[in-house]
């Protein structure tokens, strides 16, 4: 049954990650190349596959809180804060390649990060694994956020 639990843990995030990438694609060879880029912006190639650890890293992280024998409302909050920060994570993708608007990626992309730091302290409470596990997430989207700015102060 664990197996199927990790499975699980580890498809959800993927399968969101998935779907953005369906948005994101398609943009990243036309509207995305003609944008003003700051200096530290990485080649498109990284992208992937840091996006592809950080789900497997949250899926783990998610696992590790299913599998706790702790029934409390620690755990419901944790998962309730998982869900809100994988939907606003979709939504990113969403905004800013599927509408391409940087300024509101900009706004939605500071409340994914409030969620990813409400989801590690609600973590945290549960497991220690769980909430260190999701820190490099936190410090990817905290680097997007701030590429984010930059990409919209150039181009508006």
């Amino acid at each position: 049954m664990k197996i199927i639990k990790f499975i699980v843990s580890i498809a959800i995030p993927l399968l969101v990650g998935f779907v953005g990438s369906l948005v994101t694609i398609p943009s990243i060879d036309s509207w995305y190349q003609l944008l003003n880029k700051p200096s530290f912006n990485p080649p498109n190639w990284i992208f992937s596959p840091v996006w592809t650890a950080l789900f497997i890293l949250m899926g783990i992280s998610l696992f590790i809180i299913w599998i706790n024998k702790n029934n409390s409302k620690a755990k419901r909050i944790f998962v309730g804060l998982f869900i809100i920060q994988l939907i606003l994570n979709f939504l990113w993708s969403f905004i800013f390649f599927g509408w391409h608007s940087p300024f509101w990626a900009l706004m939605e992309i500071i409340l994914l990060l409030i969620s990813i730091i409400a989801l590690i302290i609600s973590a945290g409470k549960i497991s220690k694994a769980s909430a260190w596990l999701l820190v490099p997430y936190l410090l990817w989207v905290g680097f997007a956020t701030f590429l984010t700015f930059n990409i919209w102060m150039l181009n508006k």
